[in-house]
This record gives structure tokens, sequence and C-alpha cells, in this order.
């Protein structure tokens, strides 16, 4: 049991640091100083874009981590 929690834990890691790595930085998108204009039109459709996605993602994981490393603290 204690292999599997940690194979899934070493998962979660990996894929915390993928999703985190995907997503963009905040002046990377119309936010900018020259389209800031573009981002109060194009803002009705923020949550069904990729970054908004992948936050959800991260905050899944992030969830799924603090829960196992808390789990593997008590049990080894």
């Amino acid at each position: 049991m204690d292999i599997a929690l940690n194979i899934i834990y070493l998962i979660i890691c990996v894929a915390l640091i993928v999703i985190v790595l995907m997503q963009s930085g905040k002046q990377a998108g119309l936010s900018g100083s020259i389209a800031g204009g573009a981002e109060t039109f194009f803002g009705k459709n923020k949550g069904r874009t990729i970054d908004a996605m992948l936050g959800k993602w991260t905050s899944v994981c992030a969830i799924l981590f603090m829960i196992l490393a808390i789990v593997l603290h008590f049990v080894l």
C-alpha cells in the first residue's frame, strides 16, 4: 500500500508541475498595455479558454497533492 501511495503521489507531483508550466503568464494575453480594451470584450468566454481549464486542473491537483501528503505523513 505504501508503494502504491508513493507512486500516486509522484504522478500527482509531475502532473502539477506540467499543468503549471503549460499555463501562460499574466502578461502573455490580451491584457497588455496595447490591447487592454479588448480584454473586456473577449472576457465573456474566459471560463471556456484553455487557461481557465488549466487553472481548474491546477486547483484539483493541488488539493489532491495536499491531501495525499497528509495521508502519507500519517501512514509512513
